[in-house]
């Protein structure tokens, strides 16, 4: 237990695993990788927009640890390993003083910079390019990149979309996007690609005014529905349902998508673009809070009724939605919800715990401050462990909540 706490502190420390090992792969490492090769192509078959969807999240992770590896080398600290996943290695190669390479698990990545802090062991003559001898601009600059990055593939996603495919606005037209089954809606013949045009005879171009008339209805209520159907106009009459989320709400069972796209010039695209960056960032800052609280994580799991948006989520569960959102969108409505996870993921990731980067930037700037007169402060980072397994406890928590939910209650 003694040697996998100081693993374990060492890691945390770190940033990463601190085993420089000679071997280039396990035969663990080797056989997860083979099933994780064979997922993907399952998946590929399968669910081709979730397979998208998956290999732009890997791509995010990917371009996070580049940010990290590129400014650490530009500021003459020495990165000696640069993996993709955690665990046993699947393979590995070295170029030079770093090893690249793959392991197992693929629940993240990290770049292995020697001298993080003062529990790391460094070579004396390497001391000069270890990350605790460099600047606070620098060490700064190297430890926020990864979340910079995202910013900025979040950025380049928005600014994209806008470009080549359009922005949304409302386009005064209610087209049926999806029809549950079973439900009022499908035995009455309302399919996807449908255009609702009146409700008891009241016009409706938008959901939100679909949701409307049918919120004065009861369960078991009749509503005539008017929708045109390949341009023929249709008129039919359904009986509502129970509403499965409020009681006493009549249901129908459609959702209507009521926004149309037109293309923008790149100025008013960049300027729409770091628009949604910062409304997206407070959005995902406060929620990031509830989500965070383990009594929410109860509710979500005790509560079949809970609030959707409150609960936590994994990379199961953001992929369900990647590939509803391939299916009812296409591929821009993939690279928008990308753009989205990219600007929660780097907020999240600038949280001041470790082992988030956020925590090591603290580290950082704390340091500067005490840091008096030529003498130079070094934090005890020793003592900052039991507080760092806290949060990988809490994380662990939220993560196996999160598993659970999206298999036992998919978003989708």
């Amino acid at each position: 237990m003694s040697d996998f706490y100081q693993s374990f502190r060492n890691e945390i420390a770190a940033g990463g695993a601190v085993d420089d090992g000679e071997e280039s792969s396990t035969p663990q490492g080797r056989l997860i990788g083979l099933l994780m090769l064979v997922g993907l192509v399952v998946l590929a078959v399968k669910s081709p927009w979730t397979f998208v969807f998956v290999v732009g999240l890997l791509l995010s992770v990917f371009l996070h640890e580049v940010g990290h590896f590129v400014t650490a080398r530009r500021t003459g600290m020495k990165a000696t390993q640069f993996f993709m996943g955690f665990g046993p290695r699947v393979f590995s190669f070295r170029r030079g003083e770093t090893e690249y390479g793959l392991r197992a698990l693929p629940v993240g990545a990290f770049v292995r910079i020697i001298g993080m802090n003062n529990l790391d062991e460094v070579d004396p003559e390497d001391e000069p390019r270890a990350y605790r001898s460099k600047s606070y601009p620098r060490r700064l600059l190297v430890i926020t990149a990864g979340s910079l990055m995202h910013m900025v593939i979040a950025l380049v996603l928005f600014f994209g979309v806008y470009v080549f495919h359009g922005g949304p606005y409302r386009n005064g037209q209610a087209v049926v996007l999806n029809t549950l089954n079973p439900s009022p809606a499908f035995s009455a013949g309302i399919t996807p690609g449908d255009e609702i045009i009146s409700i008891d005879g009241v016009e409706v171009g938008s959901y939100d005014s679909i949701v409307k008339q049918i919120s004065r209805h009861t369960p078991g209520d009749k509503m005539e529905v008017s929708f045109l159907e390949n341009g023929t106009q249709k008129t039919v009459t359904v009986i509502l349902a129970e509403n499965p989320s409020v009681t006493g709400r009549g249901f129908l069972g459609v959702f209507a998508d009521d926004w149309g796209y037109k293309r923008l010039d790149p100025v008013t695209a960049i300027g729409r673009s770091i628009g949604d960056i910062g409304s997206n960032a407070r959005e995902g800052f406060t929620g990031m809070f509830t989500v965070l609280n383990p009594l929410n994580s109860w509710q979500q799991v005790t509560d079949e009724n809970a609030p959707v948006d409150k609960r936590p989520t994994t990379v199961v569960g953001i992929s369900q939605v990647g590939g509803q959102m391939g299916r009812d969108y296409g591929f821009s409505g993939i690279v928008r919800l990308l753009a989205y996870v990219n600007v929660f993921v780097g907020m999240f990731n600038m949280l001041p715990l470790l082992p988030f980067d956020g925590g090591h930037a603290a580290i950082a700037t704390y340091e500067r401050i005490r840091s008096r007169n030529g003498r130079v402060y070094r934090a005890d980072i020793g003592k900052m462990v039991p507080v760092a397994t806290a949060v990988v406890g809490l994380l662990l928590i939220l993560f196996v909540t999160g598993l659970y939910l999206d298999i036992a209650r998919p978003i989708g």
